[in-house]
């Protein structure tokens, strides 16, 4: 007996990753080719990425340019994403800092004796408990794009960490749509 086929579409990490680095683009149009040498990935995984984007009502296209519907990916962002894509944490690393250790909450948010949260990367130069990032080319693209790490790091915040460090994070966000 043939088993049905789950037809469901459903966002995957790389989604919001991407929308991240849009966000972090600010409002110039980009094309597929740019968005994946911005982010990292390949053209492909951006074209999946944007379409499910779109089938998810985050995301439309204006001339063939994708562009995010802001209050759609606010209320996700927001309210729905630490659900979809739960934080994963590991032992001690180096590697990146991420959320309250990085900038712009590191500024706001005093250090504690805790060891902070790392994106475990060859290239990091932190030590503290490991953080999955939500995308493996995520710390890459966030070392070599100050923007794209702040959203990365903002959205660490909100999925990870205290009441004060998500509210500190929505009011940043907030700011950048």
């Amino acid at each position: 007996m043939r088993r049905p086929v789950n037809r469901q579409p459903a966002l995957k990490p790389q989604d919001l990753y991407l929308l991240l680095a849009l966000l972090a683009r600010g409002d110039e149009p980009v094309t597929y080719p740019e968005l994946a040498a911005f982010a990292g990935v390949s053209i492909s995984e951006v074209h999946g990425a944007l379409r499910r984007a779109e089938l998810a009502r985050l995301l439309s296209f204006v001339d063939g340019k994708p562009g995010l519907i802001k209050p759609a990916f606010r209320e996700f962002l927001f309210h729905g994403a630490r659900y979809a894509f739960p934080a994963a944490r590991g032992g001690m690393v180096g590697g990146v800092p991420t959320a309250y250790a990085a900038a712009p909450l590191d500024a706001l948010i005093a250090p504690s004796s805790d060891p902070p949260p790392v994106w475990p990367h060859a290239e990091g130069k932190a030590r503290g408990l490991a953080l999955v990032p939500l995308y493996p080319s995520a710390p890459a693209a966030a070392l070599r794009n100050p923007a794209l790490y702040e959203n990365l790091a903002l959205f660490d915040a909100l999925r990870m960490g205290s009441a004060r460090e998500r509210s500190l994070a929505e009011e940043l966000f907030g700011q950048r749509f």
